[in-house]
């Protein structure tokens, strides 16, 4: 009796360490990196950025940081300490990023992390080839636009996606984006039809590459877009997916 006791003992012993680690490990946040810095000037990155941050964080799932200077790109070092990029940016009359920097994210996504694609991002690095794949669908000027900026309906094409179940329709007031280019696959999560372009437009979608998880958001042409209670849902849920592949509702 006393060696099975001591057996019992040396088995809980042996699995404590393992259930309080594990544990330890779905408490820890997700390690996101907002990238901005510069957009047109009809975007007030300035004020969308924070209300960015303030959503994420605000799921108490997200640890967030910001950084205005697209060039942490060019450190392997300091991207691997974030699950997610999160890039509210266009390189507007600046510079395109380096080709360390673009490896860089590449290989981020590709080894299994997650990209987040938000608002007129998906124009950045336009000759870049590789970026065009993770995003899905992209932005280019003088073909892509969109009418007047007004409210529409909202159509949630899967309803059973973890993004978007359990979400309805619902009315926006923003940029209805139209004529993004690409032909890949993607998986359309929500659409609204365009007065503009005639056609029923992609609005937020999934994008496999390699190991990891692209979330193209095309919501948030300023803070009212931005934090709109349905658009502020999906852009929370569509970064934890793209960061863990999966969405955990809040308690």
């Amino acid at each position: 009796m006393r060696r099975v006791l001591l057996t019992i003992l040396v088995a809980i012993l042996v699995v404590l360490p393992e259930v309080a680690c594990h544990s330890q490990e779905a408490k820890r946040p997700i390690r996101a990196l907002i990238i901005t810095g510069c957009d047109v000037a009809a975007h007030p990155w300035r004020e969308t950025t924070p209300a960015i941050r303030g959503i994420l964080e605000e799921t108490k799932k997200f640890e967030v940081f910001v950084c205005e200077d697209p060039a942490i790109l060019e450190s392997k070092k300091a991207l691997d300490k974030y699950s997610l990029i999160a890039l509210n940016y266009f390189n507007y009359r600046v510079p395109t990023v380096s080709d360390k920097a673009k490896d860089n994210l590449a290989g981020f996504v590709r080894g299994g992390k997650g990209l987040v694609a938000l608002h007129l991002s998906s124009a950045s690095f336009s000759e870049w080839d590789e970026f065009h794949k993770m995003v899905g669908r992209w932005w280019v000027m003088g073909k892509s636009g969109h009418g007047p900026r007004g409210k529409y309906t909202v159509n949630i094409v899967d309803k059973e996606h973890p993004i978007t179940k359990g979400m309805s329709d619902f009315e926006t007031d923003d940029e209805l984006y139209a004529k993004l280019l690409g032909e890949g696959p993607i998986h359309v999560l929500v659409s609204a039809y365009s007065d503009w372009s005639k056609k029923v437009e992609p609005l937020a979608f999934t994008v496999s590459y390699g190991k990891g998880r692209v979330y193209h958001h095309c919501f948030g042409h300023d803070v009212k877009a931005v934090v709109n209670p349905p658009v502020a849902k999906l852009l929370a849920r569509g970064a934890e997916w793209a960061a863990t592949g999966k969405v955990t509702e809040a308690k």
